[in-house]
């Protein structure tokens, strides 16, 4: 695919040292033909967008996902580099969060799924079950300079197969703490001088996946934390001669929830970043402990207290593994993970997550990787496409907006990739007909923009 715009060949020239020849001819015709494809993101709908309808040796495409060697987490480490090193200064943190997504899946050849709980259809009062696969998801979390805004850019995503799968596979089930440590663990090998921030949901407010976790050089952990969680005073010194086991914890300290009726503690307001990119007012408190379960090695936290002067939002807590750590910083980088929701709904909505129909395991455990990477390369297109110039957002009269979303960095990269792909083939007797430039530019607007 030579006719590509050369700015696009510069980005995928690092991803072909993963594929031999052959193979890397063929995932391309699929990584280009899944960015174009409307609809669905099944191979056939792929080649049928990309004009190979007819070609005989169609298997060829199928089996880059089912057969092919080539390896997911070299290409998860070739995203990542290029990513930090497009969207993330130098000297600054790396910031990632984590978090599970369901892709509603049936069918009795699907291994790997199982009966999990619909965040997206549930809610404290109803509790919505659903089958399908269930994948971990760590994201580069960082503002991209011409959407004005930080963007969760996918690039490294495994499968968390259920309980029932394991016990009939024979094999230790592993949570969704156990990956994510795992996870965490390649992470910082990947990037072993940077500092890593790893943002979470409750769900990874657990004690022995902190204290490993913490062992890694340079890695932070902000979480949100239970209001009740039993938090101490580090041990005291030991004294000389004394005999026994030494203490591992001090004294007890309030609860947080304690903390939040006691009008002794000490409240700082702050204009803090919140949800929705805007700046609100909240009160701040905090304090440093540990955080003790028995049987597990105690975990140093700066625990931080929010509460809105207002009213109008449920007090909660965070803890941060950093005890140095500003607690406005704090609140600001779990603020941060607010897009990977946003993220999720995009690769839905606009790159067909929940249309693939592959049946065989290895395709099913590359398709969804691929497809929610590609949220993060159609970005970086977008971004060397753009070379600094500022952004078209998408405008008609009956919806204005200043700032564009992932639609419109897809309808971008589409524009730069329809003419390339389509219209610059030539042939020793071409079929060509004259149009005029005006039916031109709107054929190619309403395919870039076709969702």
């Amino acid at each position: 695919m030579s006719h590509l715009p050369q700015r696009i060949i510069q980005i995928l020239r690092p991803f072909e040292t993963v594929f031999s020849g052959r193979v890397w001819e063929w995932a391309k015709v699929l990584l280009i033909g899944a960015i174009l494809a409307p609809g669905e993101r099944t191979v056939a709908a792929i080649l049928r967008v990309m004009g190979l309808q007819n070609d005989q040796q169609f298997q060829n495409y199928h089996r880059v996902l089912n057969r092919a060697k080539w390896s997911s987490r070299a290409l998860s480490r070739i995203l990542l580099r290029l990513l930090v090193s497009l969207f993330v200064p130098e000297n600054a943190a790396v910031v990632v969060g984590i978090d599970e997504t369901i892709e509603r899946r049936r069918g009795r050849n699907i291994a790997a799924r199982g009966l999990y709980r619909d965040a997206v259809r549930s809610s404290k009062e109803f509790f919505v079950k659903t089958s399908g696969l269930r994948w971990i998801s760590m994201l580069l979390l960082t503002p991209i300079p011409w959407a004005q805004r930080v963007w969760a850019l996918p690039f490294l995503t495994v499968l968390a197969p259920s309980e029932r799968y394991h016990e009939h596979h024979h094999k230790r089930h592993k949570t969704i703490t156990d990956w994510a440590r795992q996870m965490i663990g390649q992470l910082s090998r990947w990037l072993p001088n940077r500092k890593l921030v790893v943002v979470a949901d409750g769900a990874y407010a657990v004690v022995a996946f902190l204290a490993k976790v913490v062992r890694l050089p340079l890695v932070t952990v902000v979480t949100r934390l239970r209001l009740d969680a039993a938090l101490y005073d580090p041990a005291p010194q030991r004294e000389a001669g004394k005999k026994g086991r030494p203490a591992v914890k001090g004294k007890r300290q309030p609860t947080l929830a304690q903390r939040l009726a006691d009008p002794q503690t000490v409240w700082l307001k702050r204009d803090v970043s919140w949800y929705g990119g805007i700046t609100r007012v909240v009160e701040l408190a905090t304090g440093m402990a540990l955080w003790y379960h028995p049987g597990v090695a105690p975990v140093s936290i700066r625990w931080v207290l929010i509460r809105d002067p207002e009213g109008t939002f449920a007090s909660q807590a965070l803890l941060c593994t950093d005890q140095n750590a500003d607690p406005v910083q704090i609140l600001h980088w779990f603020v941060m993970r607010w897009p990977i929701e946003v993220t999720f709904h995009e690769v839905r909505t606009h790159l067909g997550v929940e249309t693939q129909r592959q049946w065989s395991d290895l395709a099913i455990v590359r398709t969804t990787p691929a497809l929610l990477g590609l949220f993060s390369l159609v970005t970086i297109f977008a971004h060397q496409l753009l070379d600094e110039h500022p952004f078209p957002v998408r405008q008609a009269a009956w919806y204005a907006k200043a700032l564009p979303t992932f639609s419109d960095t897809l309808a971008f990269v589409r524009q730069h990739l329809w003419p390339s792909t389509f219209f610059c083939r030539s042939s020793a007797t071409p079929d060509v007909i004259e149009i005029p430039r005006a039916l031109f530019d709107r054929l190619v607007n309403t395919l870039a923009f076709t969702a």
